[in-house]
């Protein structure tokens, strides 16, 4: 089935014996049973459903986790200087603050930095370690960052400065040349946990530390901020996520930390945090100090145990999050949208020259969503092409920077499987675009079918459908909303809000009305159907409740338009 965006739809197909078992296992509704089936929750997950589930450090017995405790310990007890480095995005500077606020429970000095994007370029780069080397430390500990810093550890290494790497994203062999490296994502007993973000990780660490050396502690009240990089940084919300996230959701104490009350005091939000707010209101803010800013603001933000101060960088955190949007919007509009679709295949390749290059990401997401195709954003940069890309479901474009760079085609880069950085050579651009629209004619083939779960009716948007499906929440990557095919709706009203999204009201024949909203671009084709088509259409959507002033009403997010 096509839609008016070029995307095709089928219904996702299970195995009814397999269905029913589930069904007899479980008291759950049937459309729990199927998300069941389709999402292969393990005994676990299906577990978490319905019960608490205590977080349990996985890593206790871990090998990776035993020798960087003893490096970090010993330096402690010889007193040696202490230096974080952590990536400029939210993994990284949650880790960054996480480590800060865990030196701080030792009474510890530290020091830490994080690097401009413009000047030092990403993590632990061997032009920042040659400067960061004059303050003289013994240990230097990389977060979200130095997987693949194999020059940087070595020029440490030279300088006889111990180093300690957290990280999650991709690593090339030979691996960089320390006994502490921690990341799941390399050849070890913990390949299992590659869906952790490096805050995770990171935690997890901390906890190692605290629980070896027998210290009380709440650290564990740190872990709204565990999932805040979880879900900036798309991991899947399943396994360990889930639970982590479900205890949050569950039980943190939200009025007892002013960093969250400010926001949502500011942002005139009365109702509870749900994963949403983590992505789309305070991830961008802490986000933009690294892209257009100073990314010490926002570590210094996590930090802050002064009101005052809390005011202070979240009011100008807000102010430079708003310079970024309006920067980004009129790159948006300044964009041929016909012209790059018609100059692209399959993978959606493009150099803006001009472009900060902290907001190529975004740009890049953006592009991505409008036309459901992986895009690459580049600006130039010298002789070379700083990029940033966005991938689709089953595309892994942080795999496909790795092979680019053992091919030759990419100079550096990483990431995972849905977002990564890179660098190539601007002679090497058209090269770079064959190589990845081949891999995605190779990959991809007949896997770019959408799926929604089921077909409904749009009588059947009620409170108790909407309480059914809540039992599968928290919501996020690799446990999506559900989406439904809806059938026999019509437009009764609709509207642009805010020169930005579709506001409507949908009926159908039994009087039915259901309040929509589509935050596709305005002049998208499914903006357009919305806005004026007068027959009978089908929609694909979520269902989502909003709550104001205490008031609870559901409304169906349109993610595409069926005629």
């Amino acid at each position: 089935m096509e839609s008016v965006s070029g995307k095709y739809w089928e219904e996702s197909k299970i195995n009814q014996r397999i269905f029913e078992k589930i069904k007899s296992e479980n008291n759950f509704p049937d459309i729990i049973n199927k998300l069941i089936l389709l999402r292969s929750f393990n005994k676990e997950e299906i577990f978490t459903i319905n019960n608490k589930i205590k977080l349990i450090n996985p890593f206790f017995r871990i090998k990776d986790f035993e020798v960087s405790f003893n490096t970090l310990k010993e330096t402690i007890e010889k007193k040696g200087k202490i230096l974080i480095i952590g990536d400029y995005d939210v993994d990284g500077i949650v880790s960054t603050a996480l480590f800060i606020k865990f030196l701080k429970i030792l009474n510890y000095p530290y020091d830490f930095y994080i690097p401009d994007r413009l000047k030092d370029g990403y993590g632990a780069s061997l032009k920042l370690i040659k400067k960061l080397i004059k303050k003289k430390p013994n240990l230097v500990i990389m977060l979200d960052c130095g997987s693949n810093s194999n020059e940087s550890v070595e020029l440490l290494n030279m300088n006889s400065i111990n180093s300690i790497i957290i990280d999650h994203h991709e690593i090339h062999k030979p691996y960089p040349k320390t006994k502490n490296l921690i990341n799941p994502k390399k050849e070890c007993d913990y390949e299992n946990f590659n869906y952790l973000c490096s805050a995770s990780i990171t935690f997890f660490f901390i906890d190692y530390f605290l629980n070896k050396e027998k210290l009380k502690n709440d650290f564990n009240q740190n872990l709204i901020y565990v999932l805040l990089a979880t879900v900036c940084d798309v991991m899947p919300l399943r396994y360990i996520n889930r639970i982590i996230a479900k205890n949050i959701m569950q039980n943190f104490d939200f009025n007892k930390n002013y960093f969250f009350n400010k926001l949502f005091e500011i942002s005139k939000i009365n109702r509870p945090l749900n994963i949403e707010d983590l992505g789309f209101l305070i991830g961008p803010m802490i986000n933009s100090s690294g892209r257009i800013g100073n990314p010490n603001k926002a570590v210094n933000l996590l930090i802050a145990t002064e009101n005052k101060l809390v005011d202070k960088l979240i009011s100008e955190l807000i102010e430079l999050n708003k310079k970024r949007k309006n920067i980004e919007e009129n790159i948006i509009k300044s964009l041929d949208f016909s012209k790059i679709n018609n100059e692209n295949t399959d993978v959606i390749i493009l150099i803006l020259n001009s472009v900060n290059e902290g907001l190529i990401g975004i740009l890049a997401s953006k592009i991505k969503e409008y036309f459901n195709k992986p895009s690459i954003i580049f600006t130039q940069s010298g002789n070379y092409l700083k990029g940033s890309g966005r991938s689709t479901e089953n595309f892994n474009m942080g795999q496909l920077i790795k092979l680019g760079i053992d091919k030759d085609i990419i100079k550096h880069g990483g990431g995972h499987n849905l977002a990564v950085g890179l660098l190539i050579e601007k002679s090497k651009f058209n090269k770079f675009k064959d190589y990845m629209n081949l891999s995605y004619k190779k990959i991809i083939k007949d896997n770019n079918i959408k799926k929604y779960v089921s077909k409904i009716t749009l009588s059947a948007v009620n409170q108790n459908f909407y309480n059914e499906l809540s039992l599968m929440e928290p919501f996020g990557s690799n446990n999506q909303n559900p989406v439904f095919l809806i059938e026999n709706v019509t437009i009764v009203k609709s509207a642009i809000i805010k020169n930005k999204f579709v506001s409507c009201i949908l009926g159908s024949k039994i009087n039915k009305s259901v309040n929509a909203i589509s935050f596709n671009l305005i002049n998208s084709e499914i903006s357009k159907y919305l806005l004026n088509y007068k027959k009978e259409i089908k929609i694909l959507a979520q269902i989502k409740q909003n709550t104001w002033n205490n008031k609870k009403s559901l409304q169906l997010n349109i993610l595409d338009v069926v005629i």
